[in-house]
């Protein structure tokens, strides 16, 4: 297990360059709040099946971020992508039949828009969704707040102060790229996750 179960937050979300922006965003908030990030990129073993990748990671995280906004039809089949609702269900799942230990999960549901999910995933409503308008200071502040109320945890930065070393650290990454001989393109969730870890031991 990469980290421990109570600091581990799944994240399900589109892995797309529309969508880079807010994934690193909300990964960067993860770590901020002291928290571990995991997703299915973390690993690239071909002899595991992706299914029993994501079941396996989904066991390890306590937290679960599940972005169901990525509706639009694909270029190439004509079809809605339909991993992450896949996913949310698996988390939900988890969280509904297993252990003592999986029934502690505590998952966000994030859209771009309020109520847009009764369209398509209407078996939701009456979750708490959250709309982030496909804004990163919007998914910041909601991430945060959330791992806020469900932690129990008094010392975490506030949305305001997240979001200013947010816009720090990406000023400053094609740099520390550079020292890394790594280009911003070339970094895997693994690399980005590690320089995140390092930048915020050096910017406590």
């Amino acid at each position: 297990m990469k980290a421990e179960y109570s600091k581990n937050v799944f994240i399900n979300c589109p892995f797309d360059e529309m969508y880079l922006a807010i994934f690193r965003a909300v990964v960067f908030t993860v770590y901020d709040c002291g928290y571990d990030a995991r997703c299915a990129l973390e690993v690239s073993d071909s002899s595991e099946v992706r299914i029993d990748k994501t079941l396996r990671i989904i066991s390890e995280c306590k937290y679960g971020i599940n972005d169901i906004s990525r509706t639009e039809l694909d270029k190439g089949t004509g079809l809605p992508r339909f991993n992450m609702p896949l996913e949310l269900g698996m988390f939900l799942g988890a969280k509904r039949f297993g252990d003592e230990v999986q029934r502690e999960k505590s998952c966000l549901i994030l859209d771009k828009e309020p109520y847009r999910y009764q369209g398509f995933i209407s078996d939701i409503a009456g979750q708490d969704i959250q709309s982030h308008k496909n804004d990163i200071s919007n998914a910041i502040r909601i991430v945060r707040n959330w791992l806020r109320s469900g932690s129990g945890r008094i010392i975490i930065p506030g949305g305001t102060e997240i979001i200013k070393r947010y816009h720090k650290f990406i000023s400053e990454l094609p740099l520390i790229c550079k020292g890394l001989k790594l280009t911003i393109d070339e970094m895997t969730f693994n690399d980005f996750t590690d320089i995140v870890s390092e930048w915020l031991k050096q910017n406590p």
